[in-house]
């Protein structure tokens, strides 16, 4: 110990930040694991096969469930979403009313995501007309029931939104709708449907880890490296004052 005298205010410092460091790291690795397991649950939803909406109409936990829709789009009343990009490109995607007949429900179907890259032209999309079989499946945010809110809907069709409320959307049009959002799978009927399931995977979790365990480690190696040399420079003081 006569070669390592690294302080008693230093030492408490540094067991604190150590602490904190490696809970982070092991909080990002928490978070890779749920990851994990989320998106493997996720895609085993998507990849069991379609059922028809009404069979999932009173269900607890319908996220992410792939159904198979009947109907026809509500080519009157779309939405745009604001503020979503692709491979760096700026865009939009598009929502629109779609009637299943089956279940005389009212869904509000993504069909995917279009470029907009000139705001002084308007996004061009077409609408499919006549009866349509489609397959699509059911997106609700990571960590909380889907809710679009926020933005109020106004009159002017399409309307361009970053937020919208899904339920004051069906009262605006006076219909039974459903609160979920459902996303096209890809077809015909879609646009650029490539889904990220969440924003962040757990591969980004891992390398947050590993910062701040390296983080740790260049604290440690910092502290004893200036604690062995506090310790010389009192032992060369001694020396000198004998």
């Amino acid at each position: 110990m006569r070669a390592f005298r690294p302080g008693l205010l230093p030492t408490l410092v540094v067991l604190v930040l150590l602490a904190l460091l490696l809970a982070l790291g092991g909080w990002q690795l928490q978070r890779a694991d749920e990851k994990s397991a989320l998106l493997a649950s996720q895609e085993a939803r998507r990849q069991a096969p379609a059922q028809p909406i009404g069979e999932l109409e009173r269900s607890a936990d319908p996220a992410f469930q792939r159904v198979l829709l009947r109907g026809y789009f509500d080519a009157e009343h779309s939405l745009l979403l604001d503020n979503r990009t692709r491979d760096g490109r700026v865009g939009v995607e598009l929502l629109q009313p779609f009637y299943d007949q089956p279940s005389g429900l009212w869904l509000l179907l993504n069909r995917g995501w279009l470029p907009w890259p000139d705001r002084r032209t308007p996004v061009a999309f077409s609408t499919p007309a006549g009866a349509l079989q489609l397959q699509a499946w059911i997106y609700v945010a990571p960590g909380e029931s889907f809710q679009l809110q926020a933005d109020q809907p106004g009159n002017a069709w399409p309307q361009l939104l970053t937020r919208v409320d899904a339920a004051a959307l069906w009262r605006q049009l006076g219909r039974a709708g459903w609160p979920y959002e459902l996303r096209l799978l890809p077809g015909p009927a879609a646009y650029q449907a490539d889904w990220a399931v969440v924003a962040m995977g757990p591969e980004k979790h891992l390398g947050y880890a590993v910062q701040w365990f390296a983080l740790a480690v260049a604290l440690a190696c910092l502290f004893i490296y200036f604690g062995i040399r506090n310790a010389k420079e009192q032992s060369d003081a001694a020396s000198q004052s004998r």
